[in-house]
Order: C-alpha cells, then sequence, then structure tokens
C-alpha cells in the first residue's frame, strides 16, 4: 500500500543526520506535496509512525520527533570491497548462484515490493586474501537494476549501484546475531560444523528512500572485528 511506503521513507528520514529527537515535522500539506501524495495518505503514513513511537502528534502544535530507532553509528558506511580496499588486502567474489525468482513475502516486506514482484536473487562466497570470510545471499528488485550480472556480483554491487545505475546510497539498516554454522555453510567457509559464527541482515536504501538491496551474510567469526566510532550526543 502507498501510506506503508510512504511511511517507510519518513522512518528513513526521522533516523537521518537531519532529524533530532524534539524537532517537529513539515506539516500534512508540505509532506504531500514532497511525496507526491494525498493528504490522507500522509495522515496514514504518520499513524504508523506514531505506532512504532518515532513520533507524537501535539494538539495545535504539530507533529513531533520523539526517539529514533536504536542504531549505531559508525565513520561512515562502506561497502565490503571498498573497506578491503582501503586495507591492501585482496577480495575475490565467487557467485555460486544468480537467478531471478518471484520475491517471497518476507522478501517482499524487506524490499517494500509486492509479493511475487520478480527480484534478483544471489550466493557468493567472500574471500580475502585466499581465505573464506563470508557467505552472502542477496535480493535485489528487477525493476531498479535491469543489467546486473554476474560479473557485476564478482565486484562491488556498491560500485554498481552507485557508478552505473546512478542511485546514491544514503544508508544501511543492520542486524548482528551469533549463530552456529549448519553442515552447508561450515564445508563453506571451511570451519568445523556447530562453530560460532556472525549472522548479518543488511537492508540498503537510496536517498530517494528505496530499497536496494537486502542481504543475509554468515561470516567467520574468528576472521571479523568490529570499530565503532560513535559520536556523543550533547543538550
Amino acid at each position: 500500500m502507498i501510506y506503508k511506503s510512504v511511511a517507510d521513507r519518513l522512518r528513513i528520514r526521522v533516523n537521518g543526520a537531519e532529524c533530532r529527537v524534539g524537532d517537529v515535522l513539515p506539516g500534512e500539506k508540505a509532506l504531500a506535496e514532497q511525496y507526491g501524495v494525498s493528504r490522507m495518505t500522509i495522515r496514514r503514513a504518520v499513524d504508523m509512525l506514531i505506532e512504532w513511537g518515532l513520533v507524537e502528534r501535539r494538539h495545535g502544535s504539530g507533529t513531533y520527533v520523539t526517539k529514533k530507532d536504536v542504531q549505531h553509528e559508525t565513520k561512515g558506511l562502506s561497502g565490503f570491497t571498498e573497506l578491503m580496499r582501503e586495507q591492501g588486502r585482496t577480495l575475490t567474489s565467487q557467485v555460486l548462484e544468480f537467478r531471478t525468482m518471484p520475491a517471497p513475502p518476507a522478501i517482499a516486506s524487506q524490499l517494500r515490493v509486492k509479493v511475487n514482484e520478480p527480484v534478483y536473487y544471489s550466493s557468493r562466497i567472500r574471500s580475502v586474501d585466499g581465505r573464506a570470510l563470508l557467505l552472502e545471499e542477496s535480493y535485489m528488485p528487477v525493476r531498479l537494476f535491469r543489467n546486473l550480472s554476474v560479473a557485476h556480483l564478482e565486484g562491488s554491487k556498491f560500485d554498481y549501484i552507485e557508478r552505473e545505475c546512478g542511485i546514491a546510497i544514503a544508508g544501511n539498516y543492520e542486524c548482528f546475531s551469533a549463530v552456529l554454522a549448519d553442515r552447508v555453510t561450515a564445508e563453506q567457509l571451511h570451519i568445523e560444523q556447530g562453530a560460532p559464527i556472525l549472522r548479518l541482515t543488511s537492508l540498503s536504501y537510496s536517498e530517494s528512500g528505496e530499497f536496494l538491496n537486502y542481504s543475509i551474510m554468515f561470516r567467520n567469526a574468528n576472521d571479523y572485528h568490529v570499530d565503532y566510532h560513535l559520536h556523543r550526543a550533547r543538550s
């Protein structure tokens, strides 16, 4: 539904650097013009943000940002290829599978597309200095990336999206959890079955609020290190 898509774009906006807790959102008329929808659609979208606890309406005053999603801010968003390049490491990507498929409900929900809309599915192993570091499964809307190929996946998806497709990536929603490697994952990462690994989901979005790529990755925990550069908010 349109209002859900608008709500997602407003959520990105609220979580962005340009919005702070306590800021007032533009009025319904201004938002309707900005997003090219009706005021009723904006009202329903804002209702969803209220349900999520991100904003509140104050009678006669406006709609205010009350909190943001819990997120870590690093020094900046970089693609995996870019990070390895900066560190002088050799990165290779082996594509195991690449095909189009109808989006199942769970993937359609993540990418905010219709169920059964065509998406690209890809599976690849990414190795650093000849050692398998992560197994990645990704989904990307076909309508946004008509010429995606194995050659692109053997390189950098960020480069393909931004340089070839001209789509500016605004950010990622990421979630980490610890899991145990099943037999197939253990074989592909060359580790023991049952070894602890990291499961990471990543949802990339553009500056226009479109969701570009949803990935599920399994990383060898012994070869993974994260540094965060967090800014302390000052009142």
